[in-house]
Order: C-alpha cells, then structure tokens, then sequence
C-alpha cells in the first residue's frame, strides 16, 4: 500500500497539473476572445458574407475620412486638426484632388478594402448604389435641420442617409465691371439676351466667355444638366427616358441647349478643351473674360486671386422665354455618410453633430470654406459669403430654382464622364449635332441596364 504522504504529494501533483493545464486552457481562451476581437473588437459580415473582424478600442486606428472637395481641403484639414486636438480622436483626412474621378477612386477603395469610416455620396441613383453600406442617420440631431430642398435626395423609404455639405449652384458668373464697361445696363436672362451682351462685349474689346471644357465635370455633370432641368417635368423626363419610353434625340431643349453652347464657342477663347478649372478661373479672375460657366465654389479662389472682384450669377438661357430661363440651378453636390459596418461609426457620427453644432464647425461652414449652409440652424448674415451665395440664396428665396439631375441619371458619373466625351468631341468638331444626340441616347441605353458597385 500507499503511504498516505506518497498519495497526498501524488493528488497535489494532479491538482498541480489540472492548475496548469486549467491556465493554459484559460491563456489560449484569451489569445483566442483577443484575435477575434474582443471587448476591444467589432464582429460584422463583409461583402461576400465572410465574418470579418477589425480593431476598435482604443488601438489608435483614425477615423478615415475621404474628402471630394479639393477647394476646401485646406479648411478642412485646419478643421480636423482642431478636432483632433479637442476630443483625441486621430483623424486620417484624404482629398481626391486634382481631376481625380471621385466616384471611381471610392469604388476602387471599397473594392481593395480601403474602406473610409465618413466619406461623400450624392443622391438619388448614388444612394441607392452605396445605400447597403451606410449608416441610418435619420436619429441624428441635425436631421431635422435639413433644408427642405437639400432633404429628396438624402432620404430612402423615409430614412436619411447623408448630412448635405452645403447648398450650391451654378450658372455664368459675369465680371460686373466688365459688362458696365462695355456699357451693358440689364443682365441678360434669355438665349437673345445673352448673344446681344456676347457681342456688345466683343465690340469693347472684352473676350465674352472662359470656357473650361477641359473638365468632363464642367461639361457632363453641369453644362448637360441644363438640358435636362429646363425639360417640363425634369424628374418624370429622366424616367421617361430610363423607362425608354422617351428619347434624347429629337427633343426640342435638347436643340435649344446646343445653341447656348454653340455661343458660348463662338464668343470664347481659343482652344477650349485645353483650359482646365484652374486656368479658367485664374483668367477670368485676372479678367481676361467676362463670364465663365462655374459654381459658388469659386468664391474662394476668386477671393484670393482678385479680392473685391465685383461678380454675380446669370442663368444659362436656352431660349427666350425669360420667366422660364430666369433660374440657376441649385442643390448639393454631395452628403457626408457614415460606413455602417466601420468600427470607427460612433466617431463619425460624433465628429458630424460636432460639425453642425459647435462654432468651430459653423466658423468652418460659413466663414473659412465659404459654404451655403444646408442646414437651418447655420444661419448667415447677408454678405457674409461674398456675392456669388447672394445670388444663390437670393433665387432660392424667390423659388427660381432648377433641379440638379445627373444624381438621378442611370449610372450616375459613369453615365455622364462618357457623355461628357462625346460634349468634347462636338466641341472639338469631330462629331456633329445628330451624333452627339445619337451617342448620347446609346450611351444612356447602355447604362439604364443598371451598374455594379
């Protein structure tokens, strides 16, 4: 038998053992909760349905914001960094720049995995290709907030999905100085109109128009855009045409449209698919013309390259029915979204109410990137964006309005970066008019079938 000191130092060595082998367990238990995330850990389903898992905590990861705007990516960069500063959280800003795609570069970013936690996405046909990956923001403080005509394009099934950056709008920014030189009194607001001032310019010695056609953007978002705003019914036109049960080609807008652009040719610089945004808002700042088809964006670089510039807005007429042509066309370019899925989602929609309440958020708005506030609570003293917002909040509140549409188009960007080839092509003189209308129904055609993301 056994001594009874051999079997107690045998039952400590098994219980030794168990304890062991139990903090062994206990240890591998614990590598395994940390490498699947954790408390510090957010388990959520990826595109193809795989469970994927991304640090949160407080592991230093930024929140990724990737910026459209590259006018104001100065301002915000100077904003994030005070957010940085007053809350810890680090912040990683990016700005497509340059004649960076937007649309494409952010497809390319979710495709390789480089997903932004606060990115930009336009309305209507743009929120339905990005709506599985966003964030309902519609509990959000400021979403009441929101100008009624910025607020369409954000909701789906009466849900909000985006913060509007600001109200813009576009049209022929016209040098004021230069127009009482040539001794033009009225603004012109019909397609009669606007050729008389064109050669009243001319004969001065005054080049009419800057003409920025080197931009797709210019051409295949805003300019055709007029085409289809100044349509009876604009939104039920788009679906018509979706539908199939309407064509571009044979429109009578349409015709009219390529008058003001045949205009715009005949009284404006040489050359112009080779003058990009920049140059043509430095040569028009410099005064080498006396309008140019640009937005309220412009406001700051006009700014600083000719300060106190005596500017306004005219409407781009296609005929000359003045209450009809009397009227910019205004909207928002793009809202901010939230990644639903991001681990950073409770920082970006804190960094948003942070925008729209505080005053380092309202300053950064209204006074340092010189934005027409989309929300109500943003309010803004006359004059204090510079006569370009005038202009704007001046028709908004006159209701001279008129949609912007391209959001809605089938394909969105992709749909009208290709349209704005076959602009350039006519521009260029390689195609005529009944090419351009037949290139452009193909193209719309092609893309109605829908796209991927």
């Amino acid at each position: 038998m056994r001594s009874r000191r051999a079997m107690m130092r045998s039952r400590r060595e098994i219980m030794s053992s168990r304890q062991v082998m139990l903090i062994a367990v206990m240890l591998l238990l614990t590598v395994a909760v940390t490498a699947c995330g954790g408390r510090n850990g957010v388990v959520y389903e990826s595109d193809a349905g795989r469970t994927q898992v991304e640090d949160a905590g407080n592991s230093g990861r930024p929140l990724k914001i990737f910026n459209f705007k590259v006018e104001m990516a100065e301002q915000l960069n100077a904003l994030t960094q005070q957010y940085q500063e007053e809350t810890g959280v680090p912040i990683e800003l990016d700005t497509c720049g340059g004649g960076c795609d937007y649309s494409a570069e952010l497809k390319t970013r979710f495709n390789s995995g480089d997903k932004p936690d606060l990115f930009f996405v336009a309305g209507y046909t743009d929120l339905d290709l990005w709506e599985e990956y966003l964030e309902d923001l519609s509990s959000e403080p400021w979403a009441e907030e929101i100008q009624e005509l910025a607020r369409p394009a954000t909701m789906k099934d009466g849900r909000i999905y985006g913060m509007p950056l600001a109200m813009e709008g576009w049209g022929f920014i016209y040098n004021k100085t230069l127009f009482r030189k040539a001794g033009i009194e009225t603004p012109p607001v019909t397609l009669s109109g606007l050729r008389a001032a064109a050669e009243q310019l001319q004969a001065a010695g005054i080049r009419p128009f800057e003409n920025g056609y080197a931009e797709w953007w210019v051409l295949g978002n805003h300019l055709l855009n007029t085409a289809f705003a100044l349509q009876p019914d604009p939104a039920e036109f788009i679906d018509e045409v979706s539908s199939g049960s309407a064509k571009l080609t044979g429109n009578s807008i349409f015709d009219s449209w390529l008058d003001l652009i045949d205009l715009t040719l005949e009284y404006g610089q040489a050359a112009p698919l080779q003058t990009d945004y920049y140059t043509q808002v430095m040569h028009f700042a410099k005064g080498q013309a006396a309008m140019m088809q640009q937005g309220s964006w412009t406001q700051l670089q006009l700014d600083k390259l000719a300060p106190g510039l005596d500017i306004g807005f005219l409407p781009m007429p296609v005929n000359d029915d003045s209450a009809k042509m009397d009227k910019l066309q205004i909207g928002v370019a793009n809202y901010w979204v939230v990644l639903k899925n991001s681990v950073m989602k409770e920082e970006a929609k804190a960094f948003l109410r942070w925008l729209a309440s505080s005053e380092a958020g309202k300053k950064f708005v209204v006074d340092d990137a010189r934005l027409i506030p989309a929300l109500k609570s943003i309010p803004v003293p006359e004059g204090r964006l510079g006569p370009l917002a005038d202009d704007i909040m001046s028709y908004m509140k006159a209701g001279k309005t008129l949609p912007w549409l391209w959001q809605r188009y089938p394909g969105y960007e992709a749909t009208t970066s290709q349209m704005s080839v076959q602009m350039q092509a006519y521009i260029g003189g390689q195609i005529g008019r009944e090419k351009l209308l037949a290139e452009f129904q193909r193209i719309w055609d092609t893309a109605r079938g829908g796209y991927s993301k």
